[in-house]
């Protein structure tokens, strides 16, 4: 028998029902199909090996209630995180009901494994509360960014919520401190945003991409940092970090759009991640439409790199 573990000894039917219905089926297989890397589980879709109501689809088909999926036996080469290992995520809990809850995610986790990640927030989530059927996603952070992070308990949850989103009702508030002093107060930055490489999921302002608004609010301007509130009118990828290099700011620790030698700097001062939180986050609750605010506490090491700079005012 090979040494890798089989997530199935045959072949799986299953028919969806209301909860699952409009779920992506990528996003369907990677719940059911734990441990098995991404790659694989799109490879399986493109080759036909997962059938819906014995017919062909790709990996962007949403589901419909009564859908009934052909899953073959797939083999799992990702080792699926044990529970114990991850209590530590209950810990980081800010708000929980019967319908979702948010997380503090930490900085240096991804909120879902790929390539070169056998397990993330959502699948370690999965892992040390099996019992909740349908864990997913609202929206997403940056592996570096830490902060406030919403994920829906049901299906219809997700569903509203991520309407919510689509429909502007979120407010988004980040803590970012950029390079330099920053002039003239607060700024708007609307600057259509473009995915330019999906591989390396580069984003530059273009006018054929995506409208994008930041609202940029300076909080503390230090000798040569600024700290500053971002809040999102839209919710772009990197969309914080791209705006705030736009207009010469960039966020310090950025690897992708600051400059090395200057993160390099700035490590040798205890900085050693981007200065990027996701402080604060309100949306109309998805049974009662009742707003919700969370907040989430500025982590200790960005906290530390604070205090040194505000003594290095006085």
């Amino acid at each position: 028998m090979s040494s890798h573990d089989k997530a199935a000894a045959a072949v799986r039917w299953i028919t969806i029902d209301a909860e699952r219905s409009g779920q992506r089926l990528d996003n369907f297989l990677m719940a059911i199909l734990k441990g098995v890397p991404r790659t694989h589980i799109y490879r399986i879709v493109r080759k036909g090996e997962i059938r819906i109501n014995k017919g062909r689809r790709k990996a962007d088909y949403r589901l419909q209630e009564g859908d009934v999926v052909r899953i073959p036996p797939v083999e799992v080469r990702a080792p699926v995180p044990k529970a114990p290992e991850l209590s530590w995520l209950n810990e980081l809990v800010l708000y929980e009901d019967d319908l979702l809850m948010v997380l503090d995610k930490p900085s240096g986790m991804a909120v879902h494994g790929g390539s070169s990640l056998s397990f993330g927030v959502i699948e370690a989530l999965r892992a040390t509360r099996p019992e909740i059927r349908a864990l997913e996603l609202v929206h997403r952070l940056d592996r570096a960014t830490s902060g406030c992070l919403v994920i829906a308990k049901r299906r219809s949850a997700l569903r509203t919520l991520q309407g919510a989103l689509r429909g502007g009702l979120f407010g988004k508030h980040y803590l970012a401190l950029l390079y330099g002093q920053w002039k003239g107060g607060q700024r708007t930055v609307d600057a259509p945003l473009l995915k330019t490489d999906a591989g390396e999921r580069r984003v530059v302002v273009h006018a054929t991409g995506k409208a994008s608004v930041s609202h940029f609010v300076p909080k503390t301007v230090f000798r040569d940092a600024s700290l500053m509130e971002v809040r999102l009118v839209s919710g772009r990828t990197h969309q914080v970090r791209v705006h705030a290099a736009y207009v010469g700011h960039p966020v310090i620790g950025d690897e992708r759009y600051a400059d090395a030698a200057e993160n390099a700097a700035w490590r040798k001062r205890g900085l050693n991640r981007m200065f990027l939180h996701a402080a604060r986050l309100s949306f109309p609750h998805p049974l009662t439409g009742a707003t919700l605010e969370i907040e989430a506490p500025l982590p200790l090491d960005l906290a530390g790199v604070l205090e040194r700079l505000y003594d290095c005012s006085v």
